[in-house]
């Protein structure tokens, strides 16, 4: 096994040597979760690899070409939107019913969630029957069972990963504890799927991306399907929060860098709502963003990748059969690549040392041909967020909040969740008038 620490190498070994770097190697519980790598984001670079993505970027991007694709552009835009306001209306009404302290997360999780819905089956869900299960499902169970599960499911170490030449040898627990996740994960997005079928049956008009996928379903066995449409609902509901909430407990923590955004925004937007047309000119939001991605890493290590025939990296020779993993955590630490890279600092990326592809050295979201296919969205929901929440709100961290630290599955999520008191700009109204 080798592990690379520096963006050079993993550049190299992401973009350079990607035809001969290019293979997963999954753990047995994520091989099991991803339907044996039937996801964008865990396949093998290959045909199949080619044209699910290929699925993902028409059905969200290459269809502004025609006027189904501008319209399902305007009910994107009208949903994320929504979802951002909804949050906003939610914390503006815990301060006028004196709530002392707001929590983030939760609210902002539940609207993430509730969007993740609408873009992949075309509606939000608030309870569905699993005949498989045979049980009715609230909201927040379907949530757990499609998202919470899968991502700590995900972590499960099986110690036989280590020792393949044991693979024969059984571990009855873990197998059925992941087993039952992918079970239960894959009943629900398959009644999903089979009510709004239906519906397209009768002919109503549904647009998204899961009625893309039934338009390609001559190229697609029914788990792969499934496995695509739950991809979309998890990764819309995941790294996008843990961003959101960790670039606002920097802002709370910074009040320097919040009254710098704030600038920005009043000089941008003026009296108007922040939206997604005005990011092209906040340029300090950006730089907010990308460094809330270097400093608290979503994906702090790549899954690991196989080498299928002998190449090299930083001169050295890796030989055919190598697992390669990419540790982005000590990539964005490197005092090589970043000045004082412990420091949570927006500048870095304004000043004169650092050139526009810098921000992409933080590698969240990949590189070369296995880019996210989703990094687009992603910064638009969570860059008109923080823009958002800052404008319409004054943050400060509640005593203590700054030893909270972050938590592994995954993704890095904070321990706990985000206690901030508020204060609103606009009236004045504050949660901190009883703390």
């Amino acid at each position: 096994m080798v592990v690379l620490n520096s963006a050079e190498l993993a550049k190299e070994a992401l973009v350079t040597k990607f035809s001969s770097i290019s293979t997963r190697k999954l753990s047995s519980a994520l091989t099991t979760l991803t339907s044996n790598k039937a996801l964008v984001a865990m396949c093998d670079y290959g045909e199949y690899h080619k044209m699910v993505k290929k699925y993902v970027l028409s059905s969200l991007w290459e269809q502004m070409l025609s006027n189904l694709g501008l319209l399902y552009q305007k009910l994107n835009h009208h949903h994320r939107d929504a979802m951002i306001e909804n949050v906003v209306n939610f914390l503006s009404s815990k301060i006028n019913d004196g709530c002392y302290l707001v929590e983030l997360r939760e609210p902002f999780q539940s609207e993430l969630f509730r969007l993740a819905l609408k873009q992949s089956i075309g509606k939000d869900v608030e309870s569905v029957y699993v005949e498989e299960l045979g049980v009715t499902l609230s909201k927040k169970e379907i949530f757990q069972i499609l998202v919470i599960d899968p991502m700590m499911g995900a972590i499960e170490v099986d110690w036989r990963d280590f020792f393949p030449m044991l693979r024969w040898v059984p571990n009855k627990s873990m197998e059925m504890k992941i087993q039952r996740i992918a079970t239960r994960k894959r009943a629900v997005t398959k009644t999903l799927i089979e009510a709004q079928r239906k519906e397209i049956a009768h002919g109503e008009e549904i647009n998204c991306y899961l009625n893309y996928l039934l338009s390609q379903e001559q190229t697609l066995t029914e788990e792969q399907l499934i496995a695509l449409v739950w991809e979309s609902i998890i990764e819309t509901s995941d790294t996008t929060l843990a961003t959101t909430e960790w670039a606002m407990y920097e802002l709370a923590k910074n009040q320097t860098c919040q009254d710098c955004l704030h600038k920005e925004i009043l000089e941008v937007c003026g009296s108007e709502k922040m939206t997604e047309e005005h990011l092209q000119h906040m340029p300090y939001l950006n730089a907010v963003f990308h460094e809330t991605l270097r400093f608290h890493s979503p994906v702090p290590i790549i899954p690991p990748r196989y080498v299928h025939e002998d190449t090299q990296l930083g001169g050295y020779n890796i030989p055919a059969g190598t697992d390669i993993i990419i540790n982005i955590y000590a990539c964005n630490m490197s005092r090589t690549d970043w000045e004082e890279p412990e420091e949570w600092k927006p500048e870095r990326f304004l000043s004169d040392k650092y050139e526009q592809v810098d921000m992409y050295k933080t590698m969240t979201f990949g590189g070369g041909k296995r880019a996210c296919a989703g990094s687009l969205q992603a910064m638009l929901i969570s860059c008109t967020a923080i823009g958002r929440l800052v404008q319409e709100f004054l943050w400060k961290l509640k005593d203590g909040e700054e030893e909270n630290t972050s938590t592994m599955q995954l993704t890095t999520h904070k321990l706990y969740p985000m206690l901030a008191c508020i204060k609103s700009r606009l009236s004045g109204t504050s949660s901190e008038q009883s703390y």
